[in-house]
């Protein structure tokens, strides 16, 4: 098993009264990539803050390498955090710009060039040393700053939502580097955004958050494929919510009535008879297979893949081009409107459905997962 590097436990923190965090407790590995995702307000930069030593909890523990921390300040701990806006000094070259914090702890100026040097050349902006911060771009000034905090050998990295600024082809470009850098160096790298496509692509764990209190943590695949609730199945990604009942279980599946239409369905979960669920349905996971229409080849009811269950009745409203897929708005025989995603068919350049097509909705057995019912 790792070691836990950096814990909190029990935390809570209020502002003027309004509670960021409540009984907050969280364990972080070594050399794990762990991201905190959350809309603005849930918390996760005021963890971000008690870690790195400028903010102080109301109550609880934060612990690093198990020694707390409580008091300790931040250039005492074996920390160091970039900020979202980088925090460069814009007076100084990239060299002097990293070599500060090594300066300010009175490293002998030869150690200093070898360790400077050693950053660059592993952030990829070896040559550039005598440049003003002004000179580079926002993927390059982002670079410093992580040289800046690498240089100290700091045991975690704390990353402020550092990516936030960048525009979209550069910040896709800076989530793989970052996540090679990180394997790299095996420093545990703690990341705060809002970001779900972000945290997927760098993380190993995900610590989804809601109020000042953890909804789930997991990998990013779990969090994605396996929503706990329905707060983190609408904030990560794309859901469909289909709603009915349990009527009782059978074989070790569950005989239920949803949107209307009898079918069976999968489940870990415990539910009792007549108990009311959601069925969530990712838009990529749903199969279409037209009604009525022999120019739209028929789908089998069964795939290489599994069986196909569901079966649920609707229309066409709207398509929408996306690139490599395309979206199309449905309304069940229910009432129920949902999203489906579509991939091109590669033997046409023309999309398979079109609106007010009748198609039947259907999943692979197993696919959905089942919710306790919220309002």
């Amino acid at each position: 098993m790792k070691n836990v590097v950096v814990e909190l436990a029990n935390v809570k923190k209020s502002f003027s009264g309004l509670v960021a965090l409540r009984d907050f407790t969280l364990s972080v590995y070594d050399g794990e990539f762990l991201t905190l995702l959350g809309p603005s307000g849930c918390g996760k930069t005021t963890v971000l803050r008690l870690i790195g030593g400028f903010e102080t909890s109301d109550h609880g523990s934060v612990l690093i390498d198990g020694k707390c921390v409580d008091g300790v300040p931040p250039e005492a701990r074996t920390v160091n955090t970039v900020f979202q806006n980088y925090a460069l000094f814009p007076h100084m070259n990239i060299y002097d710009n990293v070599a500060f914090g090594l300066r300010m702890s009175g490293t002998a100026e030869d150690v200093i060039r070898r360790t400077v040097t050693d950053a660059l050349r592993q952030v990829q902006l070896d040559g550039m040393e005598f440049r003003r911060p002004s000179e580079l771009s926002g993927g390059q000034q982002q670079r410093v700053a992580i040289a800046r905090a690498i240089v100290n050998k700091p045991r975690v990295l704390l990353l402020d939502e550092p990516l936030s600024a960048l525009d979209y082809r550069l910040r896709k470009q800076m989530q793989k580097e970052l996540k090679q850098l990180q394997q790299q160096l095996g420093i545990t790298f703690i990341l705060v955004t809002h970001d779900q496509d972000e945290a997927f692509t760098m993380s190993d764990r995900v610590v989804v958050m809601n109020h000042g209190h953890i909804e789930q943590i997991g990998s990013p695949r779990e969090v994605y494929e396996d929503p706990a609730n329905l707060y983190i199945a609408r904030f990560v990604g794309e859901i469909n919510i289909l709603n009915g009942h349990v009527v009782c279980r059978e074989n070790g599946t569950y005989q239920a009535m949803i949107e209307e239409k009898p079918m069976q369905l999968r489940s870990g979960k415990t539910f009792a008879d007549s108990e009311l669920v959601h069925v969530l349905l990712r838009p990529e996971d749903i199969w279409l297979t037209p009604v009525g229409d022999t120019t739209v080849p028929e789908r089998p009811a069964a795939t290489p893949h599994g069986n196909l269950c569901g079966h649920l009745r609707g229309h066409i409203d709207r398509t929408f081009y996306c690139g490599a897929t395309y979206d199309l708005d449905i309304t069940l025989d229910s009432g129920k409107k949902i999203l489906v995603t579509e991939f091109f068919d590669e033997d046409s350049e023309t999309v398979t459905f079109k609106a007010g097509d009748v198609v039947t909705i259907s999943w692979l057995e197993g696919w959905e997962v089942v919710l306790p019912h919220e309002e």
